[in-house]
């Protein structure tokens, strides 16, 4: 069957005269799907033998040339006559018709199959779904389809003449059925590919997805009620991938040293120059770059239309809803990073703001230490941010610490085990806020006081009412913050008397472990370096990465045999050593290629291995997939 036209249909095939011939085939359809009702089947059996194509291998490329030559015919004929299909009578062409991808013939078949569908939509209003299910399923191939073809220029081409079609067929069919949209919402999410799905399958249905968002059906949707959809997906993909192995097992070593021994350890793997070689084997996370950079470019083409307020606000929401609660994330808050990055001083401004009212007014404690990790790693990490902003943000933070402080009463001190696990945890939100302060600061301190009135802002915020009181966040917040603090503050004179603090090198204490609870959020740091090779290339030029942070006790080689110099010049702007020039955004420029650059960033993490972890009936437990072992981020600031 299909190695032939059928006799009938061939007769009227051959007539010359197009139009002549169409109301002919159609008159001939029609009389088939009524036949069926009265038993007579030999000209629907015809019709249905139309629509199975043989593969055109060997000798058969006539043979399927001819076949195809009859499938236009039939669905060109079948658009005229679709008011007379019933689907219990003709389940057999409908499902025969399904099967049709158009990923697999010519643009005749693909133009005669979309005036199919649409017809089948808008004739009755009885097969609205169907059609919009039979579109749906060719924003990707088939199992069948060599998924390498995509790859290629004439694959490339031959997705876009696919798509074109399929996207302008959901148009019409939106255009002429009111309730169209809704529905197409639905079957869009429900068909949506699962996270083991291929990359490129994947890839398609999201890029597909985004193209929706950016049309006219995209705004009947809600504008950016895609993006939550992608994004959720994004946050299951996320969540696959563990951190296989972060911290050290020697728990003396500080976040700054560890940096230098992670560099050693990876040198002693052999083959693996850079962490994201070894990221680059493991399918869910190579999935989640490229997804991520299907959806930052989509951010960025909403970034210049009107409806770029509607699409941050959806993606603020996403973050609420999702990103925030699942605080093991490890890439997907980047999105919400870059859409910042694109309008600093607007979306920039209200996220930081935004994650600062969630702290302040939030009756969730778990949610608001959430939030001030989100709030200090925005802050310290967004070059895009500006030193004033900065420094308001953190007067404000200062602030609320000085009163926190002067509703607590009696005597505080750490005299004892019971008081450890008992107000570390009831303070807990009090040392999230205090950690915030200083983890800012041990980035931006420098840049604050090379600015004289802000220098004057920040001499004047109340750290001595926070730092010298009996709650003494000190000693509770993170051993490596406070010695990098005390060390920066004490070089500009920030406090009234010099400051210190003695933890012999260790990683953490456990006074910060008590505070930052099981979820460990004292060593939450979210916007730590994006491991993401894409997606990193989008955040570069906004990042500050530990290595170009001016500390305030960092001289100038050309102040060093300077006895002259003033206490201003030790807030200079740090200049290339030699032989190294300094990238836009600060970064140094003295690696021999672009993977040396990527190793160099491998230990700039000062998330903890614990940190992405789920609880699970009060226990730890991993995620299922892990990352390659040789992936292990330093715990180092070195984050700037």
């Amino acid at each position: 069957m299909g190695m032939e036209l059928p006799n009938q249909m061939s007769e009227y095939y051959a007539v010359e005269d197009t139009e002549v011939r169409d109301l002919e085939l159609v008159a001939v359809v029609k009389q088939a799907l009524l036949s069926v009702v009265e038993g007579d089947t030999d000209g629907y059996e015809q019709l249905l033998s139309t629509m199975h194509i043989p593969d055109g291998k060997g000798n058969r490329k006539e043979q399927r040339a001819n076949a195809i030559a009859a499938l236009v015919a039939s669905l060109s004929a079948l658009s005229g006559a679709t008011y007379y299909i019933n689907a219990e009578q003709h389940g057999r062409l409908l499902a025969a018709i399904i099967s049709l991808s158009m990923w697999e013939f010519n643009s005749d078949v693909m133009d005669v199959l979309v005036e199919f569908i649409v017809s089948l939509a808008t004739s009755s209003g009885r097969y609205v779904d169907l059609s919009l299910e039979m579109l749906v399923s060719n924003f990707t191939p088939d199992e069948s389809y060599p998924l390498i073809r995509l790859s290629e220029p004439w694959g490339v081409e031959k997705k876009e003449k696919v798509l074109s079609r399929v996207h302008g067929a959901l148009k019409d069919i939106s255009d002429v059925i009111p309730l169209a949209p809704s529905r197409l919402f639905k079957i869009i999410t429900e068909r949506m590919p699962v996270v083991f799905a291929k990359e490129a399958v994947m890839a398609l249905y999201v890029e597909s997805m985004l193209r929706l968002d950016r049309s006219t059906i995209g705004e009947l949707f809600g504008c950016g009620a895609l993006i939550v959809v992608v994004v959720d997906r994004l946050i299951e993909l996320d969540l696959e991938i563990e951190w296989d192995y972060i911290l050290g097992e020697d728990p003396t070593k500080g976040i700054f040293e560890m940096e230098l021994e992670d560099e050693e350890a990876e040198a002693e793997l052999p083959g693996n120059s850079s962490t994201r070689k070894g990221l680059s084997g493991n399918f869910v996370v190579d999935k989640l770059d490229s997804l991520m950079v299907l959806t930052f470019e989509h951010v960025k083409s909403c970034e210049n239309s009107e409806r770029w307020v509607k699409v941050f606000y959806s993606l603020l929401h996403s973050f609420e809803k999702t990103v925030l609660p699942a605080y093991k994330s490890k890439f997907t808050q980047f999105l919400m990073f870059y859409a910042c990055s694109l309008d600093p001083e607007g979306c920039g401004l209200m996220f930081a703001d935004w994650l600062a009212d969630k702290f302040y007014n939030s009756n969730n404690n778990l949610s608001r230490m959430i939030s001030i990790g989100y709030l200090a790693s925005y802050l310290a990490r967004a070059r895009f941010l500006s030193t004033s902003v900065v420094t308001c943000i953190l007067e404000r933070l200062v602030q609320w610490c000085c009163d926190y402080c002067k509703t607590q009463r009696g005597n505080m001190g750490l005299d004892d085990e019971e008081w450890l696990y008992a107000k570390c945890q009831d303070h807990s939100s009090f040392y999230a806020g205090c950690q915030a302060v200083l983890y800012i600061l041990c980035f931006r301190m420098r840049s604050i006081m090379d600015i004289p009135h802000l220098k004057s802002q920040l001499l004047s915020m109340p750290f001595q009412q926070i730092l010298k009181n009996p709650l003494e966040p000190l000693q509770v917040c993170l051993p490596s913050i406070v010695q990098e603090f005390v060390r920066q503050a004490n070089a500009a004179q920030l406090l009234d008397e010099s400051a210190s603090v003695v933890f012999d090198g260790m990683l953490e204490s456990e006074f910060s472990k008590a505070y930052g609870g099981p979820e460990r959020l004292d060593m939450f740091f979210p916007f730590d370096p994006c491991l993401l090779k894409k997606c990193d290339s989008y955040i570069r030029s906004n990042y500050i990465y530990w290595s170009a942070v001016h500390k305030t006790y960092d001289v100038d080689e050309d102040d060093v045999d300077d006895d002259t110099s003033s206490a201003d010049d030790v807030f200079q702007i740090r200049q290339p050593a030699s032989g190294e020039e300094l990238l836009e955004g600060g970064i140094p420029e003295t690696f021999d290629d672009y993977d040396e650059f990527n190793s160099s960033l491998r230990n700039m993490s000062i998330t903890p291995k614990d940190s992405f972890l789920w609880m699970a009936g009060g226990e730890m437990t991993k995620f299922a997939r892990p990352m390659p072992p040789r992936l292990r981020p330093s715990m180092s600031p070195e984050s700037l």
